[in-house]
């Protein structure tokens, strides 16, 4: 482990992933949580509201996990709730990291490991992001079906633990095609709009010019974002089935385009998070 700088001038302890690391921290989370997790989530820019949701057994501040980042951005809390969702036991981080904050793709991605480690066969990712499909609006939920790593980096490079995962794992169906199909039947009975598409993840933290969301959408992506993929690779390299979902939170279409603020970002996402709440929920109850 080593110590670095976090961007709020906080010194905190960060980890690579070693086997070491990974165990002290789900060491400190099986301390105050004993049951093995269903599933684990991770809930995205103005998606924590999801939390009250879970009937919560325990509630662990990041700072209180050896070698967690600190969440740094508005609307993500820094601590890992535990208890149960649909039923069914689950660890949820309420607040993630970003590789804009200052982090490398491992500590931002560490948390995954943890949450492997802890027994969770399963991740649930949830993002805010911008839509370019001009077909789809604000407010709109999307299954993420595939994603472009634009990130300018892997959380993957550097030596390779055979214990964590292969070396060169496939990334033919990052997303579980099996949860990806449950999801559609719980949007349709509950009467969701659930699109489907492809998330590309860029660096930030400026949101795109009107040059770039045309290169992005000709690459064949459908909405834009700056997390989500290096927590995917690093869940299917653990061997955990993942299932995406993204709140449209507005529109970034070029010849079109209005600025956007954080403030319209996470007031869309607060209108639109019932939504996500019921298909998440769903989901969870019938794995």
């Amino acid at each position: 482990m080593t110590t670095t700088t976090a961007p709020r001038s906080e010194t905190v302890t960060v980890a690579t992933h070693t086997v070491e690391a990974i165990e002290a921290a789900a060491s400190a989370v099986r301390a105050r949580f004993t049951k093995t997790p269903a599933a684990a989530i991770i809930l995205g820019t103005g998606l924590g509201a999801l939390a009250r949701e879970i009937a919560v057994e325990s509630t662990i501040e990041y700072r209180d996990i050896p070698g967690f980042p600190l969440s740094t951005v508005e609307s993500h809390a820094g601590r890992l709730l535990c208890g149960t969702l649909g039923g069914k036991p689950v660890v949820a981080m309420q607040g993630r990291f970003h590789r804009y904050e200052g982090y490398t793709l491992q500590q931002v991605t560490f948390p995954v490991r943890v949450l492997h480690a802890l027994g969770a066969p399963t991740l649930v990712v949830s993002n805010a992001c911008g839509g370019m499909n001009p077909l789809w609006a604000p407010g709109d939920l999307m299954l993420i079906a595939d994603h472009l790593n634009l990130l300018g980096d892997n959380p993957l490079v550097g030596a390779n633990d055979d214990r964590l995962g292969p070396r060169f794992p496939d990334m033919s169906e990052p997303y579980d095609a099996a949860l990806r199909a449950i999801a559609r039947e719980v949007a349709l009975k509950a009467g969701i709009t659930l699109r489907e598409g492809v998330y590309v993840a860029v660096a930030g933290p400026n949101l795109e010019t009107r040059a770039e969301y045309r290169m992005l959408r000709t690459l064949g992506a459908d909405v834009v974002g700056m997390s989500t993929v290096p927590e995917v690779i690093v869940a299917r390299h653990a061997g955990m089935r993942v299932l995406g979902l993204s709140i449209i939170t507005d529109q970034c279409l070029p010849d079109a385009l209005e600025p956007a603020t954080l403030e319209k970002i996470l007031g869309v996402a607060a209108g639109a998070e019932p939504k996500l709440t019921a298909v998440v929920r769903g989901v969870l109850e019938r794995l």
